[in-house]
């Protein structure tokens, strides 16, 4: 089973890039997407059901902002759209299927970079999204959850740690929060699992030629249940073609 996370940056602008025709040679059976950027009327059909998938979204009420998706082969049994929190639901943060044995979620984690009234927003979801990861760990189903969590968790997940202790995304609270997804409530980092010394990164500012030094960050992840976890057999991180300022997550995990 073939799963990718990717951060659009922009379904529209994604597309245009060659998103979709690249996504029509990956074989995979479920894909995340974060941070579409559009609303359902902007959305053409290659966007809402491309070739051999189904489209599941979560939009943003603010056009041209956030919003979540999820396509997947195998229809599901339950389709979750946020999380029940007015606040973070009309910004289209979560989506959930749920299917016979297992769940999958794609989430985006607020930013907090654009000045501390955002910084208390994340925060604010931060509070408010790990009883519900709980929740998940606790249902004893397998669960995957995707997304741009927005966190660089240890200093090998960014190339420069030492001048970002006191950015948001490398935040000691922030990363205190991710190390008790892991280590309190047993979520897996499947990536680091894969690979638990390589320096790889998921996201490069559009400044300071970042994505040609590679001075990047890993903010992009698939967690999941120990599992499942167990079953990931490949981590890749694609970086052949640009499609955004994230890179497609892709994991195989040994399974039907």
């Amino acid at each position: 089973m073939r799963i990718i996370s990717v951060n659009l940056n922009g379904i529209r602008s994604a597309s245009s890039k060659g998103f979709h025709e690249w996504l029509s040679h990956q074989d995979a059976d479920i894909v995340c997407l974060q941070e579409l950027k559009a609303q359902a009327t902007d959305m053409t059909e290659q966007m809402l059901n491309p070739d051999g998938y189904r489209g599941y979204f979560h939009y943003a009420e603010k056009k041209g902002y956030s919003g979540v998706g999820i396509y997947c082969r195998n229809e599901p049994g339950q389709v979750t759209q946020g999380l029940g929190i007015t606040e973070f639901d009309v910004e289209g943060r979560y989506i959930c299927l749920d299917f016979e044995d297992f769940s999958v979620v794609s989430v985006y984690l607020p930013s907090g970079s654009s000045g501390d009234g955002r910084q208390a927003v994340k925060f604010k979801f931060m509070e408010a999204f790990l009883p519900h990861l709980k929740e998940l760990r606790a249902s004893q189903r397998e669960v995957v959850i995707c997304g741009d969590w927005n966190i660089a968790h240890r200093e090998i997940d960014l190339k420069n740690w030492k001048g970002n202790r006191k950015n948001s995304g490398f935040l000691p609270e922030e990363r205190a929060w991710l190390t008790q997804v892991f280590e309190e409530i047993g979520f897996v980092d499947v990536f680091r699992k894969i690979h638990p010394e390589l320096e790889a990164y998921t996201w490069w500012s559009n400044r300071g030629q970042a994505w040609a030094k590679n001075v990047g960050w890993r903010i992009d992840y698939q967690i999941a249940t120990p599992g499942i976890a167990r079953l990931a057999r490949s981590a890749s991180i694609y970086k052949e073609q640009r499609f955004s300022d994230h890179a497609p997550l892709i994991i195989d995990y040994d399974r039907a």
